[in-house]
């Protein structure tokens, strides 16, 4: 048995995308909360004196790559989601039985998760220009999917670690909320990190996705918090890491 068998993660990767590409409701629903967020904030507060916002930086402009941010999170995490509903059906026990190493699963899981996230992102970056969205350099725009991909794989390797410990959809679907909207608001997607409490400060520089948010904020808007080659190399090791534990756990889940 190979440990990673390419065949195997693309056949995984096909069926996720194929899974989500027809289900339009699930496309509408992963964006809606976003882009409520986007709408509301970025209008209400538009011209507001938010303590740490850049100067010359228009909120809107500061609050996009917080919600592209948001909903790579959001779809990815619940990416671990899938992996239960294949249980619920029968699927999971098949693949586990398969003479397929539970590492090219993971992997397939991965790759399929983090492309829908991909998706849901992109939408919202193209629906946001409508509003008043201007890239800084579109040039860059390679660099933006590259912060894209880190994000998805660490958050997506997160949901299947977690989803991994699980034996019904409605307590990870409970839990996976209870972490998701934490991680949200210490990420400084809707506010600058620096105004927060120094202990709640602490907690936001170990979250993967403040340099997920302030990467992608220094490539589409010009203004970053943290140089750039510390947003890259904060999320290169979160996602090795989110893999390897995803990996590891999953390795332990019986097919039952």
């Amino acid at each position: 048995m190979k440990l990673v068998d390419p065949q195997s993660i693309y056949a995984l990767w096909l069926r996720d995308v194929k899974r989500f590409l027809r289900t339009p409701s699930r496309i509408v629903g992963s964006i809606a909360m976003p882009l409520l967020f986007l709408v509301f904030l970025g209008f209400g507060f538009s011209g507001a004196a938010i303590p740490g916002l850049p100067e010359g930086v228009d909120y809107l402009q500061y609050l996009v790559p917080g919600m592209v941010g948001f909903t790579m999170l959001f779809g990815a995490s619940f990416a671990g989601m899938s992996i239960l509903s294949d249980q619920d059906v029968g699927f999971l026990k098949e693949i586990l039985v398969a003479p397929v190493s539970r590492t090219s699963i993971v992997l397939g899981r991965i790759a399929g998760g983090s492309t829908t996230a991909l998706v849901q992102a992109v939408l919202i970056l193209l629906v946001s220009i409508p509003l008043g969205f201007r890239l800084v350099n579109p040039l860059l725009a390679p660099l933006a999917a590259v912060f894209l991909v880190l994000i998805a794989i660490t958050f997506v390797g997160f949901g299947v670690a977690l989803a991994s410990q699980f034996s019904d959809s409605e307590g990870f679907g409970l839990i996976i909320q209870f972490v998701i909207f934490p991680l949200f608001f210490l990420s400084g997607a809707i506010y600058p990190v620096k105004g927060l409490p120094s202990a709640v400060r602490l907690l936001a520089y170990i979250n993967p996705l403040t340099y997920g948010v302030d990467g992608l904020r220094a490539v589409l808007v010009g203004t970053s918090a943290y140089p750039l080659a510390v947003d890259l190399g904060a999320l290169v090791v979160s996602s090795v890491v989110m893999v390897a534990v995803g990996t590891y756990l999953f390795e332990r889940v019986e097919a039952t």
